[in-house]
């Protein structure tokens, strides 16, 4: 017990430094009836004003996504892929039912599991990270516009309008948004040097940014999106492809299609949790974690991000990782254990083997007997990158939108189709590459993830909405497939973020932080994270995470770092959380908007 005394004197006196990352942010924005909250100013305003045209949270949410594209073009995308989680409200969306858009990129039908390997079966350094190889068949134009037409009440057209002013006029950028144009891999290739760099003559703070070949694109798309998979657009991309080694066809175009999966729901201290499916890994192990540490008064155990809080989450984190690397692919192509791995059983026999006092080192972790299948042999190791985004609406019916989508690596491929204007992904380096060879994240998977075609990589992103109990019998992630169609429960917390592989264990901590330690969303967005995924066996800190507890991580047994802690030029920071909370006694919509970014914000009305 004497360790345990230290982890939580140090607790105690660490009580100050925690609950200061509530004390010491802005307050929350609020409004009374609808929210928006993204990275970038400019796409919020542009859901807040679809919004105010009496548009819902699915319109402002493709509104927002399509402004992304021209704004922040990093990460934002009509070359990518991601996810949507729709919540219905007061006035139930098709049957009140929830629904899942998997817009996940897709592996060309010239994919093969050995793509990236040489000829003495190395990996071939950044073939899967840069240039035409290296991109999926994008899938975002197809799930924006799929949710518009299903979900949404203004059309296309009119959504689309905001980020096609912004394509067509401009929009001013900060210094920090000019400096990230100066990325490297623009530079490699012709049109993305042309029109980001200009060809040399870097964009400087206040300089308006125009692309009018993307706002000719995105009208192209208002008009009919279709164009993009199976018309002349569709032949202008594979055209390009073709001219620059790709592998993309306009019959892997003509093939894409968006999916409507089962969201999972789970429990957590009274709440309901609408999560991810796959091929997104971030649900089932968010809900994993969250079974685990339902065992715990986590309030009682120390403030937020104390020492003794920060062990059980941890090793919660541990042993769920340890499963996602395991078991998880593409559901289309795999079977897996959902059932098991979000059994509370299960979770009440992990969390027996949790000691109280010193980590559990994953080395030697077993994995509870009599619950899991044997996992498939042998394991490898996919590069998931960290550079994503996240965006939060909810509209004044109640109706909520979570959805997370990414161009991979920031600009993603760097490679720019000419004439169109848009980046397309490096998505394809989310597969497994080869089997044994550890990433940059030393993040295990198993075959599961194994380069095919058609398939889709798995994923960490994470979109999650949280809400009073509702009365679904909306189970099928434990082998039900039946849903009543009742109101859902009062909504509480919309939340995600980018991230790589920290995007779940960064949505855990919003919503511990949120829902167990009482910070409003703001503090919660901005408070210092930390993050472990079973291997490495590494506890990892924010450059800002304060000392103190850190410290006492290590005295207790932890292998500890702090990101970029010796890179005087890197801010050491991870994720971008963008959280919507809903007061539950007025009603009231709070936002926050992570200020590890310069540029975002959280509006309503």
């Amino acid at each position: 017990m004497a360790r345990f005394a230290r982890i939580s004197s140090v607790a105690l006196s660490c009580t100050l430094l925690a609950s200061s990352f509530a004390v010491a942010q802005t307050p929350p924005v609020t409004a009374p009836h609808a929210m928006v909250v993204t990275i970038h100013h400019d796409a919020t305003d542009a859901g807040v004003e679809i919004l105010r045209e009496g548009g819902n949270a699915i319109d402002a949410a493709v509104a927002v996504g399509f402004a992304l594209a021209v704004v922040h073009p990093a990460a934002g995308n009509i070359g990518g892929g991601g996810f949507m989680l729709i919540r219905p409200g007061t006035k139930a969306l098709a049957h009140g039912q929830p629904h899942f858009l998997d817009y996940r990129e897709k592996a060309p039908a010239a994919a093969g599991t050995n793509m990236y390997l040489d000829a003495q079966g190395n990996v071939i350094p950044k073939m899967s990270t840069v240039g035409s190889k290296a991109s999926g068949v994008p899938g975002t134009v197809a799930g924006l516009t799929y949710a518009e037409k299903q979900y949404g009440r203004l059309g296309l057209a009119r959504v689309m309008q905001p980020a096609i002013k912004l394509a067509r006029d401009g929009y001013v950028l900060t210094e920090e948004e000019a400096h990230t144009l100066h990325s490297g891999v623009l530079s490699q290739f012709p049109a993305s040097y042309r029109i980001f760099q200009r060809n040399g003559r870097f964009y400087e703070a206040g300089e308006r940014f125009r692309q009018p070949e993307l706002a000719h694109t995105l009208e192209r798309i208002a008009t009919d999106p279709e164009d993009f998979y199976r018309g002349k657009m569709a032949a202008e991309i594979a055209d390009f492809e073709k001219a620059n080694n790709g592998l993309i066809t306009a019959q892997d175009l003509a093939m894409y299609q968006v999916k409507e999966r089962t969201p999972l729901v789970g429990h957590y201290h009274g709440y309901e949790v609408l999560t991810s499916p796959p091929p997104s890994s971030g649900g089932i192990v968010l809900l994993e974690t969250l079974n685990i540490l339902s065992g715990y008064d986590l309030p009682k155990v120390g403030p937020d991000r104390s020492p003794a809080q920060i062990h059980l989450i941890t090793e919660a984190f541990r042993r769920a990782y340890m499963d996602r690397g395991d078991y998880l692919g593409d559901p289309d192509f795999n079977t897996m254990p959902l059932a098991q791995m979000a059994d509370p059983k299960y979770a009440e026999a992990w969390r027996k083997t949790i000691d109280p006092t010193k980590p559990s080192p994953s080395a030697t972790l077993v994995r509870p007997a009599g619950f899991m299948p044997e996992p498939p042999q042998p394991e490898a190791q996919p590069h998931e990158s960290p550079q994503t985004t996240h965006f939060s609406v909810v509209d004044a019916d109640g109706n909520a939108v979570s959805s997370t989508y990414t161009l991979n690596f920031g600009f993603g491929s760097g490679v720019t189709v000419d004439g169109l204007g848009f980046l397309l992904n490096d998505e394809m380096d989310d597969f497994a590459s080869k089997m044994g060879v550890p990433n940059g994240f030393g993040l295990i998977q198993g075959p599961a993830n194994a380069i095919a075609p058609g398939k889709r990589p798995l994923s960490s992103m994470t979109p999650t909405i949280v809400s009073e109990p509702s009365s679904y019998t909306y189970h099928k992630l434990l082998g039900h497939t039946t849903s009543s169609v009742v109101r859902p429960g009062k909504l509480r917390l919309v939340l995600g973020s980018p991230g790589g592989s920290t995007i779940i264990t960064t949505v855990a901590n919003d919503l511990i932080s949120v829902l167990d330690n009482g910070l409003d969303v703001q503090a919660g967005a901005d408070a210092p994270r930390f993050h472990h995924q079973y291997l490495p066996d590494v506890l990892q800190f924010e450059k800002t995470f304060p000392q103190a507890p850190i410290a006492a991580m290590k005295a207790a047994g932890y292998v500890t770092k702090r990101e970029a802690e010796f890179d005087e030029k890197s801010a050491g920071q991870w994720g971008d959380s963008e959280l919507i909370a809903v007061d539950p006694k007025t009603g009231v919509l709070m936002g926050g908007q992570d200020k590890r970014h310069h540029f975002g914000k959280a509006a309503g009305y």
